[in-house]
């Protein structure tokens, strides 16, 4: 392993401090802007499938039937082979490097998201229309099983270890951006084409736009390296010999990792997925907001959201990644059943509960790609996401849409949302206990990563710096 041990003079940091061989700023901003792209383009496509629910429902399901929860259901069963996907890509990228696979999974991502826009529907086909966008629905989430795990890993290993919280942020900011532009697209299309030519033709537009973003994240992947942790991995001879051989030994010795991970991906995805996901059918089907009003609050908290990621990222680099997920899941715990009661008063109220929901969430969303990847060591990384994130996020993640609509359709429980968030959040302090602070620490090497108090601080951060300056770097 190849580790330069760099103090930075008269910067005030601890004696020994030390830094990893380091990329250039330029290139760290480069694999930054090509892992955000990519899961923009992975995101775009829940964004995008989410505001044209009520279109899709009407268009693949029979009149009369229960088409918006066969929606959601179909939007929970691209979930079902993301559990594949990680066990495929996952240990395929820590044999294979991280920059292979994701080529591949965001080729398929955006190709499939792109041929939704030309399916046939129900009315021309029959049963035909809702298998096809089954098919593709499995293609996404096999794909997303590997990219989302590889965009994370990629980006925390080429991020600065003090910095690693904002630079990993724009993973996230891609995130929200990818469901904002979906949001915008439908709203743009809505406002300058009208409702009869939406429900017609323009409900497949959006899909079409991932064709090109697919190409971009593409083309800006190509143009990176392997990220230096793994090329460190693959000069001491220390990766993975098999892929098979890489899952066998994440499950066998890192068990303990992998189930704190997973308490902590319950809270996570029931928030994301009941906030960002569910939301706009719920906004106009159950508070009987207009569809320009409830795309028009889910906008206006996505912007919110984007506009803190970066503050919350560079903020768990000063204090740790462990205090901002205790503040958002006590929030959240304490502030979802007020601002889901607000939210069916008005329009006006409507705006300001999402978005104080939305708020509360970033703490865990900023810091996911600086958290996840360093709870594990470099050689099983890779697969130790992907396999758990997906595994978990599939069952909690992927039914949030359609067991929110179930329940309250068979209730009128309209909070039901808000106290299945808090039933997560419940379950994610448990994991917390456990969790290992990884603030500053090095993702170099095959032990689990875990930080001293010295590692992460102003006086690191700005001792890193000094070492990037002073490489010329």
């Amino acid at each position: 392993m190849t580790t330069q041990t760099t103090t930075a003079p008269d910067s005030g940091a601890p004696s020994g401090t030390a830094f990893e061989d380091l990329p250039p700023r330029r290139t760290i901003r480069q694999a930054v802007a090509a892992s955000a792209m990519g899961n923009a383009t992975e995101w775009y496509d829940y964004g995008a499938y989410a505001v044209v629910a009520t279109y899709i429902a009407a268009h693949f399901f029979p009149s009369g039937s229960e088409g918006l929860f066969w929606t959601y259901a179909f939007l929970a069963i691209s979930f079902i082979a993301r559990p594949f996907g990680g066990f495929i890509w996952g240990p395929l990228g820590d044999r294979l490097g991280r920059k292979h696979v994701l080529a591949l999974t965001i080729i398929l991502m955006s190709a499939a998201t792109f041929l939704i826009g030309v399916l046939p529907t129900y009315e021309q086909v029959g049963i035909l229309a809702p298998i096809l966008l089954a098919v593709l629905r499995l293609v996404q989430g096999f794909s997303t099983g590997g990219e989302y795990g590889g965009a994370a890993t990629f980006m925390a290993e080429y991020a600065p270890d003090k910095r690693r919280g904002l630079y990993g942020s724009f993973l996230e900011f891609g995130t929200l951006g990818g469901f904002a532009l979906g949001t915008i697209v439908v709203l743009v299309l809505q406002l300058s084409i009208g409702e009869d030519a939406m429900a017609a033709w323009g409900w497949r537009v959006p899909f079409f736009v991932a064709g090109p973003l697919g190409i971009i994240g593409l083309y800006l992947r190509s143009r990176l390296d392997e990220t230096p942790v793994f090329q460190d991995l693959e000069e001491a001879g220390e990766s993975e010999e098999t892929a098979t051989g890489g899952l066998r030994d994440l499950i066998v010795k890192y068990w303990k990792p992998i189930l704190v991970m997973a308490g902590l991906v319950v809270p996570l995805n029931i928030a994301n997925y009941t906030l960002l996901t569910y939301m706009p059918g719920y906004l106009e089907t159950k508070i009987h907001l207009t569809p320009n009003e409830s795309l028009m609050v889910i906008l206006i908290g996505e912007v919110a959201m984007m506009a803190v990621i970066p503050f919350c990222g560079s903020l768990s680099d000063r204090i740790g990644r462990k205090k901002l997920w205790w503040f958002s899941m006590v929030g959240l715990f304490v502030m979802a059943l007020p601002m889901y009661t607000l939210m069916g008063q008005s329009f006006g109220l409507a705006i300001l509960g999402f978005a104080v929901l939305g708020l509360l969430y970033i703490p865990q969303l900023s810091t996911i790609s600086a958290t996840f990847p360093a709870m594990f060591p470099a050689h099983v990384r890779f697969a130790g996401f992907a396999v758990t994130y997906n595994v978990f996020t599939s069952i909690f993640g992927g039914t949030a849409a359609p067991l929110n609509e179930k329940v309250i359709s068979a209730t009128g429980f309209l909070e039901f949302p808000a106290v299945y968030v808090m039933l997560g959040c419940v379950v994610g302090m448990v994991a917390l206990l456990f969790l290992k602070e990884t603030a500053g620490a090095s993702l170099h090497g095959t032990d689990i990563p875990e930080s001293e108090p010295q590692d992460y601080g102003l006086e690191a951060m700005q001792a890193e710096d000094q070492a990037l300056d002073d490489a010329g770097r």
